[in-house]
């Protein structure tokens, strides 16, 4: 029989597999978490479009003066 000069893989192959899980779970729950925590803490302006709308300073309006006409006898 001839003896292996190789190092076999085939013993570690849960192992790798499982850590390999891990890290893609681990990277997919960080993206997760964070989605929903800048989903959570956002100041009420969900776009670009509508910050940008924001921006501008309101019109301001001028209200009509009403005026009362006394008759004078």
């Amino acid at each position: 029989m001839k003896t292996r000069n190789h190092k076999s893989l085939g013993a570690l192959h849960p192992v790798l597999f499982f850590s390999g899980i891990y890290f893609v779970a681990l990277l997919f729950s960080i993206f997760i978490c964070s989605a929903i925590f800048y989903s959570c803490n956002s100041h009420g302006g969900g776009s670009l479009a509508s910050k940008s709308k924001q921006a501008k300073p309101p019109v301001q309006v001028e209200k009509p003066v009403e005026v009362m006409a006394i008759a004078s006898r």
